[in-house]
């Protein structure tokens, strides 16, 4: 079995942790491979896919639309399977969204990604895209903007998932052959001020500041949404380690 990554970052490692774990051969590419030393993985430059794609391969596209120009090109016909690293962003200003949402074309933020949707969906292969809520982990999510007071707290719905769960999506859906597009989110969506107040209790930090108090802090603040990512759970058969942010910040945290 031979995975290529496109974008091997924050969740891409933990995919390629699996794969390599899988005793697959895995090529990646990335922004700094000093941080791939201790992966058995073959790091190439994005330029260079070409020379490295073979018939089969299983590929997983997690790069941001501006760094993406000319990437089916690369492909070619040679992949069976593409899974693609969207966003929930498509869904523009939507303030619940489930399997069933339609998407924002006239939003200028989904625009971008919702043309590399379609560039991969109509490609020679099989594929899935994965629209992400909020990603976060440890060093990256609330608690980390928290321990840096740059955190501001509104009644905002924001919903997340966990890295690790992210990555079980991606490994299940390169291996399975469920198509289509999907939300991708855990079971608790919550307010950003709940999430803020949890994160400063565990780290035994002073109540985050909200947006009457901190305004421009609070600019940063956008969108209003709840996503339902079951759908997608159900399709592939698979299970959340992290189903809410009250079990997946504590663990991001290294806390028990």
């Amino acid at each position: 079995m031979h995975v290529l990554i496109l974008g091997c970052g924050f969740t891409g490692r933990r995919v390629a942790e699996r794969f390599v774990a899988k005793g697959a051969k895995v090529t990646v590419t990335t922004r700094d491979a000093q941080r791939l030393s201790d992966l058995d993985v073959h790091v190439i430059a994005l330029s260079d896919v070409q020379k490295h794609v073979r018939e089969g391969v299983l590929v997983l596209r997690s790069i941001p639309p501006e760094g993406s120009s000319g990437i089916a090109e690369l492909l070619g016909d040679a992949p069976a399977r593409v899974v693609y690293l969207s966003s929930t962003a498509v869904y523009g200003a939507a303030n619940f969204v489930d399997e069933k949402s339609e998407v924002d074309w006239t939003n200028e933020r989904a625009r971008p990604r919702l043309l590399e949707e379609e560039c991969v969906a109509k490609g020679p292969w099989t594929s899935l895209i994965l629209r992400p809520a909020a990603i976060y982990g440890p060093g990256r999510g609330a608690h980390e903007s928290v321990r840096r007071g740059t955190y501001a707290a509104s009644e905002n719905f924001v919903s997340r998932i966990h890295v690790d769960d992210l990555a079980t999506h991606v490994e299940a859906g390169l291996l399975s052959s469920a198509c289509g597009a999907y939300p991708v989110a855990d079971e608790d969506p919550a307010t950003t001020r709940e999430v803020g107040e949890f994160c400063a209790r565990l780290l035994g930090l002073p109540n985050v500041p909200t947006e009457d108090t901190s305004r421009v802090i609070a600019r940063r603040i956008t969108g209003n949404r709840q996503v339902d990512g079951s759908a997608i759970r159900r399709k592939l058969g698979i299970t959340l380690a992290f189903p809410s942010y009250r079990v997946g910040i504590p663990a991001a945290l290294g806390l028990p």
